[in-house]
C-alpha cells in the first residue's frame, strides 16, 4: 500500500505499522493514547460533523493553536479528507494579522485550541462577515466545542465521505499556509497533497525514524516544518508524544525518552544560555570542568575526530559533563532535526560532541518545506551548512560555481502559488517551475549548501558596500553575553545593532566586578555595563572587515517574543516591526556616531 494524499497516511499506517500508541498527550487525569484505529475513527467522526454543518468541498476552516496535539492533527486530517481546506494559524499572531488571514482566506469556521484563542477570535468576529462559528478543542460551557463536532457517521455519511475522498486528487489544494510575515503582510501559500507528500517521502528516506521510535512534538503546527514532520512520523509508524507547554516539555523528555525531535535554532541557543548560567553558579572546580568540556565540544569534527588525545579528552568530558545533558533529555536521543533559521555552527558542534546528533536543514513554506538536509549516514553532515538537496529536488544558484547567489529550487514540493496573488506568484515562480527563494547561498565542499543570508535583508550603506546582517548577528550571538542581536544600516554610513544581553550571565559578571545589580531595565543604562557590552561587540568587530563593523549599539532590556509580535512563530525577528519600534533609538545611535566621528 502507498499514500498519495495526506489523509491516506492513517490507513497506510494501519496497514503497515498498526500502533496502539500512535499519538499521545498528557492530560490532567493522566496519559491519553490514540491507536491508529482510534485516529481513523475519530477523524471520520469529525469529517461527518463538518458535513452535517453543510460545508462543501473547497470551504476554508482555520485552526488556531500554539502547539500541535492529537486533536489538532486529527482535525487537520478530518478537514482534508472531507475536501475542506485547512488554514493553520499561530495563536500568538496579532489581532490585525489574524483578521487579515481569516478575511483573505475567506474562512467560514475557526477551530481554536483553548479559551484564550477562542476569545481572541470572538473579539474580531464582527469584522469578519464570512465567519460563521468558532469551535474550541477544549470543552467550554459557553462555546461550541470538539464534542459538538463529533458525529457518529451513518451509512450514508460513510458513503458520502468515501466519494469525497476518492474525488480528491494528489494535485488538489490541501492547505493554505500563511507565511510568517517578517516583512509586510503575510501571503497565503497554496500547497497540494503532492507538494507535502513528496516532501514527506523524500525526508523519511533520509531519517532513520521507524515504528520502534518515540518522538516528541512541541513546535507550532501552523509552521509547515512541524506539520510535515508530524505526518512523516505517522508514515514511519513512530509514536508521537505531544507537549502542552515549555515547562512540561522538560518533564516529557525524561519521561518519554524520545529518540528524535525537531527544534528551531533559538531553542538550542536558549538551552546553551541556560547551561552557561547554571555553570556560573557551580563551585570553582566543577565550573572549570564544565567550561573545559564546552570548549572541547566546540572543536568537534565529525569527519576528522582529532588525535587520540582529543578523543580521550572527549571521553572524559562525556563522562563528567555531557552524560548529564543526555540524561536530562531522556538518555536515548539519536537525532535532533533543526530548521526554520540559521544555527550557529559552534552549537551544532557542541551538542553533537555531547552525543546529541544535530542535523540542520533548509526550506521554506513555499517548498513544503524541506529543500536540503544534513544526513545521518557517514559523511552526510557538514557543520555550518544545511546539507545536500533531498531526493527529487533540483537546486541551483545564480552564478553557480563557487560564487554566491540566489538559491533557486524546482521539484514536486514547490507550491501551487500564492492565494489570490497571481502577480506575486509570477514574480517568484517561473514558467518552467523554478522558484526564487529570496535566500542567498553557495556550494561548499562541492555538494553542501551554505546559506549566506536573506536577499531582502541585505542592505547597502552610504559607502556603497553591501552588508548581510545575519552574518554579523550570528557572530555576535556566539559571544556568551549577547542573547539577541539585530543589525541595521540601510542607506546609513555604518551598521548599528540592537542588543539584548544575556542577563543571567551579565548578573554574574556584575557580581564578580562589584557592579551593583538592580533590574535589566536599569542595568542597560549603567555605564560599566554599557562599556562591557561595547567591549563584547569590539571582539565581534575584530573578526569583520571594516565596512561590516558595528559602529554603535543600543541595549534592550525586554526580550522579543512571538506574543509581543516581535518574533514570528518560529522565533525569527520581524525586522521591519522592530526597526520601526526602535526608530528613535536607532536615530540617536547615528547622531552619537556622527558626533564621535566629527
Amino acid at each position: 500500500m502507498d499514500f498519495r494524499r495526506l489523509f491516506d497516511i492513517l490507513p497506510y499506517q494501519q496497514d503497515c505499522f498498526p500502533n496502539k500508541r500512535a499519538l499521545a498527550i498528557r492530560e490532567s487525569v493522566g496519559w491519553q493514547y490514540f491507536s491508529t484505529q482510534d485516529c481513523e475513527q475519530t477523524a471520520a467522526r469529525i469529517s461527518a460533523g463538518w458535513l452535517a454543518l453543510g460545508l462543501r468541498r473547497g470551504d476554508r476552516v482555520a485552526l488556531l493553536a500554539e502547539r500541535c496535539s492529537p486533536r489538532w492533527l486529527l482535525m487537520d486530517i478530518a478537514l482534508m479528507q472531507a475536501g475542506l481546506i485547512s488554514v493553520p494559524v499561530h495563536s500568538h499572531c496579532s489581532d490585525r494579522e489574524l483578521q487579515f488571514i481569516l478575511r483573505d482566506a475567506g474562512v467560514g469556521y475557526v477551530v481554536t485550541a483553548n479559551r484564550e484563542a477562542t476569545e481572541k477570535v470572538q473579539q474580531i468576529k464582527e469584522q469578519l462577515p464570512d465567519l460563521r462559528e468558532v469551535y474550541c478543542m477544549q470543552p467550554l460551557p459557553d462555546h461550541p466545542s470538539w464534542d459538538d463536532l463529533l458525529t457518529e457517521p451513518t451509512a450514508s455519511d460513510q458513503e458520502k465521505l468515501q466519494v469525497l475522498r476518492a474525488a480528491i486528487h494528489e494535485e488538489d489544494l490541501a492547505t493554505i499556509v500563511y507565511t510568517s510575515g517578517t516583512a509586510g503582510e503575510p501571503k497565503g501559500v497554496m500547497l497540494s497533497h503532492r507538494n507535502i507528500v513528496s516532501n514527506i517521502k523524500a525526508t523519511i528516506s533520509l531519517v532513520p525514524v521507524n515504528a520502534n521510535s518515540r518522538v516528541i512534538s512541541f513546535l507550532p503546527p501552523s509552521h509547515i516544518f512541524e506539520r510535515m514532520v508530524n505526518y512523516a512520523y505517522l508514515a514511519c509508524g513512530a509514536s508521537v508524544y505531544y507537549s502542552n507547554n515549555p515547562e512540561e516539555t522538560r518533564y516529557l523528555m525524561r519521561k518519554v525518552k524520545p529518540h528524535y525531535f525537531t527544534v528551531v535554532p533559538r531553542l538550542l541557543e536558549r538551552a546553551y544560555d541556560e547551561i552557561q548560567e547554571r555553570i556560573g553558579q557551580l563551585p570553582v572546580l566543577p565550573r572549570w570542568v564544565a567550561h573545559w568540556a564546552i570548549r572541547l565540544g566546540m572543536q568537534y569534527r565529525i569527519r576528522h575526530r582529532g588525535h587520540l588525545l582529543y578523543r580521550m579528552q572527549l571521553g572524559v568530558a562525556n563522562l563528567l559533563v555531557f552524560s548529564v545533558w543526555r540524561r536530562l533529555l531522556g538518555g536515548r536521543v539519536k537525532g535532533i532535526m533543526v530548521g526554520a533559521a540559521a544555527l550557529q555552527p559552534r552549537l551544532a558542534r557542541l551538542f553533537s560532541a555531547a552525543g546529541l546528533s544535530i542535523h540542520e536543514g533548509y526550506g521554506m513554506t513555499e517548498t513544503s518545506p524541506v529543500v536540503a538536509f544534513n544526513r545521518f549516514e557517514p559523511g552526510g553532515t557538514r557543520f555550518g551548512t544545511v546539507g545536500r538537496p533531498i531526493p527529487g529536488i533540483e537546486v541551483k544558484i545564480e552564478g553557480q560555481g563557487e560564487e554566491e547567489g540566489e538559491i533557486l529550487v524546482r521539484g514536486p514540493n514547490v507550491m501551487l502559488g500564492y492565494y489570490n496573488r497571481p502577480e506575486d506568484t509570477q514574480r517568484v515562480l517561473s514558467e518552467d517551475g523554478w522558484l526564487q527563494t529570496g535566500d542567498r547561498g553557495q556550494w561548499v565542499h562541492k555538494r553542501f549548501l551554505k546559506i549566506t543570508g536573506r536577499q531582502k535583508d541585505i542592505f547597502k550603506t552610504t559607502n556603497g558596500r553591501y552588508v548581510a546582517p545575519e552574518e554579523i548577528e550570528n557572530l555576535a550571538k556566539s559571544t556568551p553575553y549577547i542573547e539577541e542581536c539585530m543589525v541595521l544600516g540601510a542607506q546609513r554610513p555604518f551598521p548599528v545593532a540592537l542588543i539584548l544581553p544575556q542577563f543571567g550571565l551579565l548578573k554574574q559578571w556584575c557580581e564578580a566586578h562589584n557592579v551593583h545589580w538592580t533590574a535589566p531595565q536599569f542595568m542597560v543604562h549603567n555605564h560599566k555595563v554599557v562599556n562591557f557590552m561595547q567591549e563584547q561587540m569590539a571582539i565581534v568587530n575584530a573578526q569583520l572587515p571594516h565596512y561590516k563593523q558595528v559602529g554603535q549599539i543600543h541595549l534592550l532590556h525586554e526580550p522579543w517574543t512571538a506574543a509581543s509580535g516581535d518574533l514570528t512563530p518560529t522565533l525569527k525577528p520581524r525586522r521591519e516591526r522592530i526597526a520601526e519600534k526602535f526608530q528613535k533609538e536607532i536615530d540617536a545611535l547615528y547622531e552619537q556616531g556622527a558626533a564621535l566621528r566629527g
